[in-house]
């Protein structure tokens, strides 16, 4: 039987520290910091979607996840409902560099404008708009 994929539900970032890693989401993306599981792990809410923030010191063997996971190696693009010049504005208010930006792409929708920034682990995190 063949299938395709609905939607992303959540990923996982591996991180150096949990708290600062998801003060800066919250503070900086708007997102929802929520506890879950048995080992009250953190995840951040945003949409329909989750992050789960793995700490760099778990092992394989307690959190299931993907083999090399390390702290600045992702690359997610985030969309968000205004402009580029206001998602520049509010990063130089949180005090979050402009690493590049406002710049056309493609999104998965179509022509995107991007600006980036980087996480407090080295990410690189694309704030995008599919507004003209």
């Amino acid at each position: 039987m063949r299938f395709s994929v609905d939607r992303l539900d959540h990923l996982v970032i591996t991180c150096r520290d949990v708290e600062t890693t998801a003060s800066w989401y919250q503070r900086v993306l708007g997102m929802e910091r929520e506890a879950f599981g048995p080992h009250n792990r953190t995840s951040l809410r945003f949409g329909g979607q989750k992050i789960n923030l793995r700490p760099e010191s778990e092992t394989q063997e307690a959190w299931f996840t993907g083999i090399a996971g390390a702290p600045g190696t992702q690359d997610l693009c985030f969309v968000v409902a205004v402009d580029a010049e206001d998602v520049i504005a509010h990063l130089r208010r949180c005090g979050v560099a402009v690493e590049l930006g406002p710049v056309a792409k493609s999104g998965a929708l179509g022509p995107i404008t991007s600006v980036y920034c980087r996480d407090p682990d080295g990410n690189l995190i694309e704030i995008s708009s599919y507004l003209r």
